[in-house]
């Protein structure tokens, strides 16, 4: 895994797991893999990792089951993408607004090409 210097080690560990829970690689009741095991898989410290599942656990996005080990919880998913939508909607949706604004793209050209591209048509209409 390749860490990036703006931001937290441990969030960066914490948003990957998010994304696995979301894409279905990590589902609801499934063992994520110990603190030693992801340490050394993607090369940190376990105190890292450690903190990593601290602020998943703290969220309710996994558990501990004691001697067993962690587990996604059975509203992981849920959890997650509210979150997600909600960190959407605060940061990035007003960043793009404000670039709508600067380039004079109005609403029904953002639907045309919304549209667009959910049909799998990726070239711009103009």
């Amino acid at each position: 895994m390749q860490f990036y210097d703006n931001k937290n080690i441990y969030l960066q560990l914490a948003e990957n797991l998010v994304e696995g829970i979301v894409e279905g690689k990590h589902p609801p009741g499934q063992k994520i893999p110990s603190v030693r095991e992801l340490a050394a898989e993607v090369g940190v410290n376990p105190n890292t990792v450690m903190r990593t599942y601290s602020e998943l656990q703290s969220k309710g996005i996994i558990e501990n089951k004691r001697g067993i080990g962690y587990f996604v919880t059975a509203d992981a998913t849920t959890i997650v993408l509210e979150q997600k939508r909600e960190e959407f909607f605060r940061s990035e949706l007003p960043r793009i607004q404000k670039q709508l604004a600067l380039l004079g793209i109005d609403y029904p050209t953002l639907q045309k090409h919304l549209e667009n591209l959910n049909n799998g048509n990726h070239h711009e209409n103009k």
